[in-house]
């Protein structure tokens, strides 16, 4: 009975709105009290975590990753990206739409958080898509969806922080989710193309560019591309660690900015502001999560799970479907972070054990958690894109469950093709 007290604890917290980090750490330094009964080991264990977490030299990739994206985004260059894609497909019906994904996914090579690209992507694609006719459910839809690109593209900040809780290969992991980020990508494209083929009027109206427009559209990408491709070689290449990369990144994306003269002093410490405050945000989840974990050992939850399931004997393919389908379901309620750090002490002993690759389930967890970000109930990707856009939370959701079905598709390939994810990790030096 004792063991469960925590657990309760924690979903009464998050219900009535208590941030994450703090939900987790107060019921986590409960549970440690509750299982050890001795007061002096809870404070001495709360200072050496504490410690431990903010001096952990593998989580400085996180504030360098974090700040590459608002420089890019500070720099227009998500902006230069859709302008130069729309140029190119405006006369496609559904072709901002297919633009707007394009862009998602590059941007995301650049970011690697699908709620900032979401709150960008909607400020940039959604007037231009109004301005044409294309219903608030594809706009707001695709948008949503695009966006969960971000947490499979690197640098995916999702990704270093299941590398840091499982000790699995940052650099392999990251890489990993390119090719099924954009076996996605292509999923999306037909989807869009089926869906505004049996409903033309959620997108009416094409346009033609000529093409002095469309080849001088191109000339703005080629900082992001140079920026991309630089950041990807250096990851596979083995040439630099994940931090090294995340720093290169970081000062060229601010070297970009600079020399188009749309990054100044004052954009500059904006960045550094938000930077600092979204990675205190982070840390704080992973003390609370570390705290929370403290306790899940002492109780031998995952041991006794783990123990439960072997003794059953049941297929491993089927112990993975129940485990794809609980992280959907769990992810409607709550953000990719969070949602990593508590069930990973609990599902990845379970998956090593089965046989799987541990960067495959890297890369399947980032694919499960993107359904339930623009899901409903909550999604908290559809959230972003309802406030920043205005559209009703309804319409975004109308949209997503349509567009869903890419991502559904794509894990089911990802699933039967292990290779889809490994295949390119296995090729690094």
């Amino acid at each position: 009975m004792l063991k469960v007290l925590p657990m309760i604890a924690l979903i009464v917290a998050l219900l009535f709105g208590v941030p994450i980090a703090f939900a987790l750490a107060a019921a986590g330094i409960f549970g440690v009290w509750l299982m050890t009964g001795n007061l002096n080991t809870v404070v001495s264990m709360i200072g050496t975590t504490m410690f431990s977490t903010a001096s952990d030299y593998l989580l400085t990739t996180i504030p360098m990753f974090i700040l590459m994206a608002y420089f890019a985004s500070s720099s227009g260059l998500a902006r230069d990206l859709f302008t130069g894609l729309s140029n190119w497909l405006s006369n496609i019906r559904g072709g901002l739409a297919i633009a707007t994904v394009f862009s998602c996914g590059i941007f995301g090579a650049m970011s690697g958080a699908s709620v900032a690209a979401a709150s960008v992507m909607s400020n940039i694609a959604m007037p231009n898509m109004k301005r044409y006719g294309y219903s608030d459910e594809l706009a707001a839809g695709v948008i949503g969806v695009g966006a969960t690109l971000d947490i499979l593209i690197p640098p995916s900040v999702a990704m270093v922080v299941y590398g840091i809780a499982t000790e699995t290969s940052i650099g392999k992991l990251l890489i990993a989710g390119i090719v099924p980020g954009i076996v996605l990508g292509i999923f999306l494209i037909v989807t869009i193309l089926i869906w505004v083929s049996i409903r033309p009027a959620h997108a009416p109206q094409t346009y033609r560019v000529s093409w002095a427009e469309r080849w001088g559209g191109l000339l703005p990408i080629w900082p992001s591309l140079l920026l991309i491709t630089l950041t990807m070689g250096l990851l596979y290449s083995g040439v630099a660690t994940p931090t090294e990369v995340g720093a290169i990144g970081a000062f060229l994306s601010l070297i970009i900015g600079v020399t188009m003269k749309r990054l100044d002093w004052k954009g500059a410490i904006e960045a550094l502001r938000l930077t600092i405050r979204v990675t205190a945000m982070i840390f704080l989840i992973l003390f609370g999560a570390k705290m929370f974990g403290y306790f899940m050992t002492l109780s031998q939850v995952p041991q006794n799970l783990l123990a439960t399931v072997m003794e059953m004997q049941l297929n491993r393919w089927v112990v993975i479907t129940g485990i794809v389908v609980a992280y959907f379901v769990i992810s409607m309620f709550m953000d990719e972070l969070p949602l990593l750090l508590i069930t990973v002490s609990i599902t990845f002993p379970l998956i090593i054990s089965l046989g799987f690759d541990p960067i495959w389930f890297g890369v399947m967890s980032m694919m499960m958690v993107a359904m339930g970000l623009v899901f409903p109930p909550v999604g908290m990707v559809a959230f972003v894109v309802s406030a920043a856009t205005g559209v009703d939370l309804v319409k975004v959701y109308k949209g997503t469950s349509v567009l869903i079905v890419a991502i559904i598709a794509a894990t089911i390939m990802v699933m039967i093709f292990p290779e889809l994810a490994l295949w390119l990790p296995s090729r690094m030096k």
